[in-house]
């Protein structure tokens, strides 16, 4: 059975929301479409108070030339501060959940009856790096990364977006990211490519922006039969 660790995903789901104000490579002729995408991603970011959505991934593994498929749903909320709060529900082709809340995480594996828990942005958790990531402020991204290939594409059922490429400037886990913004200023697919040439493709699907949310949603119950895993 292949190891897959569904925290990576929220790197792909978050990151495109914390990318206004990045400095950007545009010749004069990609100035206006570089202005208007940064506009509308801004616009979303301020008035995104949740969003209900399906998911698909896509990780490639560039050695072997194969690539595994998942599919589920996810509801985010944003938070103050550094957190914010996620629910991932994988339903294809197994069934795992994965939580994120006040900078904790619980992965929850019901096939197994195990559950693996820590902080977010713990160095020694799988995804660590990737909360890192995330959990950059504006500054931090405007010294790390530049912006380029703005592009205006097509995506699968005809969804028009916006493509941006970033490139880390040094230090980075990751040799560099793509995202696609849709007409609302919504990051509907978000590429990460690892220096070994592996890449994640996340897209959202039927997205449901402000639609009301519970925060016990971000709460998991489990059974005494489930083991805890600590991370």
């Amino acid at each position: 059975m292949k190891k897959f660790f569904p925290l990576g995903l929220v790197v792909a789901v978050l990151m495109a929301v914390t990318l206004v104000g990045m400095p950007l490579k545009a010749n004069a002729q990609g100035a206006g479409l570089v202005s208007a995408v940064l506009n509308r991603l801004e616009k979303n970011r301020r008035d995104l108070k949740s969003l209900r959505s399906g998911i698909s991934m896509e990780k490639y593994n560039a050695q072997l030339r194969d690539k595994d498929n998942y599919y589920g749903n996810v509801v985010y909320v944003p938070a103050a501060g550094r957190n914010a709060n996620v629910r991932v529900e994988w339903q294809r082709p197994q069934h795992e959940i994965l939580t994120v809340a006040n900078g904790q995480y619980n992965l929850y594996r019901p096939r197994l009856k195990q559950v693996l828990q820590g902080k977010a942005g713990a160095k020694n958790a799988k995804a660590g790096s990737a909360f890192d990531f995330m959990n950059m402020s504006g500054a931090q991204l405007k010294a790390r990364f530049d912006l380029q290939d703005v592009y205006e594409d097509t995506l699968w059922g005809g969804v028009g977006a916006t493509h941006m490429t970033l490139m880390p400037k040094a230090g980075a886990s990751f040799k560099y990211a793509e995202i696609w913004v849709d007409g609302s200023g919504m990051p509907v697919q978000t590429k990460i490519v690892e220096k070994n040439e592996d890449a994640t493709t996340i897209r959202l699907t039927d997205l449901q922006k402000n639609a009301g949310v519970s925060m016990d949603e971000f709460k998991q119950q489990f059974g005494g039969d489930v083991k805890v895993i600590r991370g």
